[in-house]
């Protein structure tokens, strides 16, 4: 476990993560030790200043991780830190276990968390306000003895300081004074609003002088804004989760606080180089706590730089910024031109360009792809979350043929339920490829794996390219009747080849068929991304 301080751009400010303790008591998150330490490099990776790993003598999860820390991480850029809490009362900070298992864990740094609500010090700890006080001393001034360096997490305190401000404000004056080196203002129910934020640490920092940090959860939303109110007011140490895991709606989002700190605020808080980073670090700790990253999360969602409207693609052509508040690659991101019956001629041409089709030449190919969207999409077609079917349309006005690699004569697929609820799922093709006529059967778990098969069974042989491409995700949504009781059916198939995805879409009157025309373009276009040559 290397100490990454001298590392840091300096001490004047501080980014601290508590991803790995208070994040993954978001509900859902299940951390291993071995995640854990995953986490902790990307978070290292990044470039933040601190990484809180746990509460070590609490729970033998997080005591394992501190003892595996010492030996596997090798931090470049962070200082681990042990959390825990101020002594018992009625005790000796000396004699207390859990600060010694707080110092036996190794960590650099430790961070105490303190009573700062008169009400909570009476009734959660059951003692006098005066002892509390000498509980935050005593602790302090022990650990700091032994050479630790001391945060001091002050829970509930903008609730205690509006019910006791004389109080509130003897806790940071007895911490800072017993040594800690910052003392954390802790938004634990999360109901503050900026103005509060700004008022009270402005006033907290008049009257103790202490070095102030903010620690806001997120139950009004506001926990980023809030982070950033209580720097502008003067705090220099702001705590964070990666995403904005944490309990009940979270807390405030590592990424967009340091997108302002850097970007906004022209205030160095990582490396050099770093800030490049942020999409694949938030992206990559969501894929270790296994959940979907945020698509439309600021600065690194795949939404976060997405256009839409005709409006926005016809200004974004003449120049970006006019309706980017940032360059995406500033954070790692890129920019993205979706496709929808919104779209102008200004969006088909941007996204071609993406694409590899120089539309802006030939006004006439330009607007027949645009009126062959609205089309599409009037009969329930979605090309925005579906680009691998729109770069066939476009294929297909390009070159004045659709892409085709093979031609189907017919499908058929049976479903049959067995003794005690067994089912048995059978699917045939016939198709016409370079020539052939071919007939293939596929059996599957469900009509579509089965047509799947079958077609797979059909093709492989002519083109073995397709042994690689495998289906990664399947939904399937119930569109809007428009006549009576009828209805279609949109199908969405994510595909992969193992070395990128692409999404395609089929509508039709019943799933079956819908699923068939996704499947259809999922093959052709997987086909094509091999650099084979199609037929007509």
């Amino acid at each position: 476990m290397t100490d990454g301080s001298t590392r840091h751009p300096d001490d004047s400010f501080h980014v601290f993560d508590t991803t790995l303790r208070d994040g993954a008591q978001r509900e859902g998150i299940n951390l291993t030790v071995a995640d854990k330490l995953t986490i902790a490099r990307h978070l290292d990776d990044f470039g933040v200043g601190f990484i809180e790993g746990g509460w070590p003598g609490a729970n033998p999860r997080d005591t394992e991780f501190f003892a595996r820390a010492a030996t596997e991480l090798e931090l470049k850029h962070a200082q681990l830190v042990a959390f825990g809490a101020t002594r018992r009362a009625g005790g000796k900070a000396a004699d207390d276990p859990q600060l010694k298992a707080l110092l036996d864990s190794g960590a650099p740094v430790i961070t105490l968390v303190a009573k700062s609500h008169d009400r909570h010090v009476e009734l959660a700890l059951r003692t006098t306000l005066d002892e509390n006080l000498e509980m935050v001393r005593d602790s302090v001034s022990h650990l700091r003895a032994q050479g630790r360096r001391v945060f001091i997490d002050c829970e509930h305190f903008f609730d205690g300081y509006r019910a006791n401000r004389d109080y509130a404000l003897a806790v940071v004056r007895t911490a800072h004074q017993a040594g800690a080196d910052v003392v954390v203002l802790c938004d634990t129910n999360g109901g503050m609003l900026p103005g509060g934020v700004r008022e009270i640490v402005a006033d907290v920092l008049t009257q103790t002088g202490a070095r102030l940090g903010i620690h806001a959860q997120d139950d009004t939303g506001c926990a980023v804004a809030n982070t950033l109110a209580a720097v502008d007011a003067g705090a220099t140490h702001v705590q964070c989760t990666a995403n904005g895991y944490g309990e009940r709606v979270g807390n405030a989002n590592l990424f967009p606080v340091v997108g302002a700190l850097e970007i906004k605020y022209a205030r160095r808080v990582l490396p050099l180089g770093r800030l490049a980073e942020m999409t694949r670090i938030s992206h990559a700790i969501a894929e270790v706590v296994n959940l979907t990253p945020a698509t439309h999360q600021p600065y690194v969602g795949v939404s976060a730089f997405a256009h839409k409207a005709g409006l926005h693609a016809s200004a974004i052509k003449v120049d970006p910024d006019l309706y980017q508040h940032i360059d995406p690659e500033t954070v790692g991101n890129t920019m993205r031109m979706l496709v929808s019956d919104m779209a102008g001629r200004a969006s088909i041409e941007l996204k071609g360009k993406e694409l590899g089709y120089d539309l802006s030449s030939d006004r006439d190919l330009a607007g027949r792809v645009v009126a062959r969207v609205k089309e599409q999409e009037n009969l329930g077609y979605t090309y925005e979350a579906a680009d691998a079917s729109f770069e066939l349309l476009l294929h297909g006005e390009v070159h004045g043929r659709p892409a085709r690699f093979f031609a189907l004569e017919s499908w058929r697929t049976i479903s049959e339920q067995g003794p005690e609820g067994t089912a048995a799922n059978e699917a045939t093709v016939r198709l016409w490829a370079k020539g052939e006529r071919m007939i293939a059967t596929g059996e599957g778990n469900g009509p579509v794996d089965a047509l799947d098969k079958a077609l797979r069974a059909a093709l492989e042989k002519i083109y073995p390219q397709l042994a690689k491409l495998e289906l990664a995700d399947y939904k399937v949504r119930i569109l809007e009747g428009q006549h009576g009781t009828g209805s279609k059916t949109r199908v969405l198939i994510e595909s992969t080849d193992g070395s990128g995805t692409w999404s395609t879409v089929g509508v039709a009157d019943n799933v079956i068929a819908a699923s068939w025309l996704a499947l259809q373009d999922a093959y052709t276009y997987g086909l094509l991304k091999a650099g084979l040559q199609p037929e007509g």
